[in-house]
């Protein structure tokens, strides 16, 4: 009989904050922590600084190197899949279901959309394919847009042709992401970026899949929403869990069970893992956050690019900061506490902006 492990909040936010590396022992190497944290979003805001960077920032310290992270992406030792910055090794479990796209067996209709919209445009995504061979990495402004049947959205991706073909290039394993020029993505061919590794088998590189994930995460869902690029569940991995106060089952990795926990204060990117799936947030942090950069300004509780504040197993507040890349200054507009600071909780938050400041070689006012 199988022992369903039973878990207060407490436990349970202790685990995934430990997962996360998170707790008061530090990594130091970046990519041991990538490789562990299985990914790394990459978002263009850097109100702060770029989201991949803050997370890095936000486990190893001060130390951390933005170059390294670069030099680490142009010698494909880390790689660009979907906006999802991986360890290159981890493609291989990637590389089976780009070669089934967009799947097999009775397929959803938005994925039999999808599938006649890249035929229609076959010519314009072999055309890619002849430039990118002698040519190297281009941006997507760097390939003529020779789709015959326009993409069609309500949203901002409406007539972005040749993006949205170099995503679904992305996703059959053709092209891969080659870094930025500015603002702009990079792409090349995908043999060009990727390592030549072994291709794992769909269902042996799922379930390795879920096992990393629920590393990195210590504590999820069996089943969650829909979520083709990152999804935050892990299948039948770890062992079953329930946690007090929250409703259904859970899978949690075994390994985490009864380890001490000491933590620390800690100022995390809007997109960081602990808290990029809300619903598991609110679930066992009780917290509540929403990122307000696309609200009016009179809208905003807490800011533009409000930074959750980690403290000990609790998040605790959100801290509005501006960096100005010029004038070199780390502005803090306010630092929201969801309940009173005590004086360690203050003490220990100065000293994370404190180092926020010193990795962004900036004053602070």
């Amino acid at each position: 009989m199988t022992t369903v492990h039973r878990l207060s909040r407490r436990d349970a936010r202790r685990i995934a904050i430990r997962a996360q590396l998170l707790d008061k022992s530090r990594p130091t190497d970046m990519l041991k922590t990538i490789r562990h944290l299985t990914m790394v979003q990459v978002d263009g805001t850097s109100a702060v600084a770029p989201s991949a960077d803050l997370v890095l920032w936000s486990r190893i310290g001060s130390s951390y190197s933005p170059a390294a992270l670069r030099t680490a992406l142009e010698k494909h030792a880390v790689v660009d899949l979907r906006g999802m910055l991986r360890p290159s090794e981890d493609i291989a479990l990637y590389r089976a279901d780009m070669a089934q796209w967009p799947g097999t067996g009775e397929l959803r209709n938005y994925k039999n959309a999808q599938r006649y919209w890249v035929q229609a445009n076959d010519a314009c995504r072999r055309d890619i394919l002849r430039r990118l061979r002698p040519s190297g990495p281009l941006t997507a402004r760097g390939v003529p847009d020779t789709c015959v049947k326009p993409w069609a959205s309500s949203g901002w991706n409406n007539n972005k042709n040749v993006t949205m073909l170099l995503d679904f290039m992305v996703v059959r394993g053709e092209v891969a992401g080659a870094g930025r020029e500015g603002r702009e993505r990079l792409w090349d061919l995908a043999e060009r970026i990727y390592a030549d590794d072994p291709v794992v088998p769909v269902e042996k590189a799922a379930h390795k899949r879920n096992e990393k994930r629920l590393r990195a995460l210590g504590i999820a869902r069996a089943r969650g929403p829909e979520c083709p690029i990152e999804p935050g569940e892990v299948g039948d991995v770890g062992e079953p869990a329930v946690v007090d106060g929250v409703a259904g089952e859970w899978r949690v990795d075994p390994k985490q069970l009864g380890l001490p926990f000491a933590g620390r204060a800690a100022l995390l990117s809007p997109l960081d893992r602990l808290l990029y799936e809300r619903h598991r947030m609110v679930e066992l942090f009780e917290f509540e956050y929403a990122l307000e950069m696309y609200k009016p300004a009179p809208l905003r509780r807490w800011g533009y690019y409000a930074l959750p504040i980690l403290y000990g197993d609790r998040l605790v507040g959100k801290l509005d900061a501006a960096f100005n890349r010029k004038t070199r200054v780390l502005r803090v507009n306010a630092v929201h506490e969801d309940e009173p600071f005590t004086k360690a909780m203050a003490t220990a938050v100065d000293a994370e902006i404190a180092d926020l400041a010193k990795w962004l070689k900036a004053e602070f006012s």
